[in-house]
């Protein structure tokens, strides 16, 4: 915690007030984190829809066979979902569902999902797949990021493997407890061991942009502001 904020509560009211993805992109660039984004095909349900908060990752394995046991996990293969339903249930206060390891050809979450997630506290689904019900959840306006809407059933052919691990997304890892900040322009990683200066850096470079913003509108030129501020 900084002097900037005392809580999470309080950090996660702050980025959906003043910041944006871009920003926190472009201040872990500069941190040396230059894969902090997940792939371009994660975008939000509708445009409008803003997540904050920590990840609770999942693992997700496809299962071609229900009735193939030649996993050493064997247990977990044979029950319906795998460790889905203990996963959703597990959700805290202010944690994503953050789910990773499927093949693109099944759904990973619902609107049954999203209203235990809701019943929960949790702020937010991230899947490197499809959701469906689509319809319900938008009405619920419980922010989903994912490749987009697909009705196929991960039911037969897929299983939550393991919760809270490590997971990747596109080449950038996601650690259980890391914080993802999404919006209309994707969904950004900010890893927790550097979470206080990202955020720090990233609330003084928007607040700078605001000056030169208003600098602009005055009618300095671009390179005068840059020359100033610093920033463009």
């Amino acid at each position: 915690m900084t002097e900037l904020w005392n809580s999470d509560i309080e950090l996660f009211e702050l980025a959906r007030k003043e910041l944006f993805t871009a920003v926190l992109g472009d201040v872990m660039d500069t941190m040396g984190l230059k894969q902090q984004f997940l792939p371009p095909a994660v975008q939000p349900l509708e445009t409008a829809m803003v997540v904050v908060g920590r990840a609770m990752t999942v693992l997700v394995a496809d299962c071609v066979d229900p009735g193939d046991h030649t996993s050493s996990n064997g247990e977990v293969m044979n029950r319906s979902f795998g460790l889905m339903l203990d996963a959703l249930d597990d959700l805290k206060p202010g944690e994503i569902y953050v789910c990773a390891g499927a093949s693109p050809n099944y759904a990973l979450w619902g609107e049954l999902m999203s209203t235990r997630a809701m019943k929960l506290g949790a702020v937010g689904a991230v899947l490197d797949g499809f959701t469906r019900d689509t319809l319900g959840i938008l009405e619920m306006r419980f922010p989903v990021f994912c490749h987009g809407q697909y009705g196929q059933d991960q039911g037969p052919r897929g299983k939550v493997v393991d919760f809270r691990v490590p997971v990747e997304m596109g080449g950038t890892r996601i650690e259980p407890g890391d914080i993802l900040v999404g919006d209309v322009d994707g969904v950004c990683v900010v890893p927790r061991h550097v979470e206080d200066d990202v955020f720090t850096a990233a609330l003084e470079k928007v607040r700078g942009e605001n000056l030169v913003r208003e600098a602009l509108e005055a009618g300095m030129s671009a390179t005068e502001a840059f020359e100033k501020y610093g920033i463009l």
